[in-house]
């Protein structure tokens, strides 16, 4: 899918915005990589410094310096974070995620709810001061949750008004809560898609579930219609098995990709590399092989 269908949310005078804005976010391929750094608010310091962990991820900057240098669609995190860096790194497509939670409350303790930090009027208002390249919002919710039904009205709302403004939208949706028996199921996370198209979502990102099948990654695909599906990355892992793995999941039709520490808790010279590597199979169609001679420095991205 390399055309935009405009959904007739947006408003008739910022159709050329969000059509710029997808243009951009895309790279006018329909599919996107995303570079996910709203984890310094969602796992605190646990990702950012440790072992196996460069040196450098101590730093916010480190998550920059990767958006800045590697070939990204568009690099996710919140409103203030963005405040204190972009004007040093103003080349770089943001999507702003609007809502965040710590994980110093545990799924067992309370089931999980994330409040709005901002609202897509403060984006738009950040948009014009800073006069930076924010192409959309995103915006998390945990469907099983006893807290579901305000996050889903805030979710419907946060999507709407993003269209009205020109701007795209994406959801991370993540069923989780006492009532969630097994969040891994495929048929559920099928269910995730289908709500994320309710909602009008432009992209969900997903967890992956387990023993995905040819069949059930395309029940996911099928039931999300014209939101494009991406995977979250996860936990760091072997960086020839990350590619396989994404080239499998853009075959069954995902839209592109969401990786955070797969990336940001590499040095960043690899890092920039791995980032070239994914966005070469998101973007690009290459096979997972010519992928990773592009992460050993032995083959580049042709734009």
């Amino acid at each position: 899918m390399n055309q935009a269908i405009i959904p007739l949310s947006v408003a008739p005078g910022k159709r050329r915005a969000y059509f710029k804005n997808w243009r951009l976010a895309t790279k006018n391929t329909g599919r996107l990589m995303l570079l996910a750094g709203d984890q310094k608010i969602e796992h605190l310091n646990n990702d950012f410094f440790g072992k196996n962990i460069a040196a450098e991820d101590a730093s916010p900057r480190h998550l920059f310096n990767i958006a800045s240098r590697a070939h990204i669609g568009v690099f996710a995190s919140q409103l203030g974070l963005i405040a204190q860096y972009g004007a040093h790194y103003r080349h770089i497509p943001y999507l702003i995620k609007l809502n965040s939670k710590t994980n110093l409350i545990s799924a067992k303790t309370q089931d999980p709810v994330s409040g709005l930090l901002n609202t897509v009027t403060d984006v738009v208002e950040f948009k014009k001061m800073s006069r930076l390249k924010i192409v959309g919002v995103g915006y998390t919710l945990y469907p099983g949750s006893q807290f579901e039904h305000q996050m889903l009205a805030q979710a419907a709302q946060v999507v709407y008004r993003a269209h009205r403004a020109g701007l795209l939208a994406v959801l991370w949706i993540y069923p989780r809560g006492r009532a969630i028996k097994n969040a891994n199921d495929p048929q559920l996370a099928a269910g995730m898609a289908g709500l994320a198209a309710c909602l009008g979502a432009d992209f969900v990102k997903l967890s992956q579930p387990q023993g995905l099948t040819k069949t059930s990654y395309g029940a996911i695909i099928a039931a999300a219609g014209r939101t494009g599906v991406i995977f979250s990355g996860g936990p760091s892992v072997d960086p020839k098995r990350f590619l396989n793995n994404l080239a499998t999941q853009i075959a069954a039709g995902a839209r592109g990709n969401a990786t955070g520490r797969n990336l940001h808790q590499r040095p960043l010279a690899e890092a920039i590399r791995l980032a070239n590597a994914i966005t070469a199979i998101s973007l690009a169609g290459y096979s997972a092989s010519r992928a990773y001679q592009i992460y050993l420095g032995k083959d580049k991205l042709i734009k």
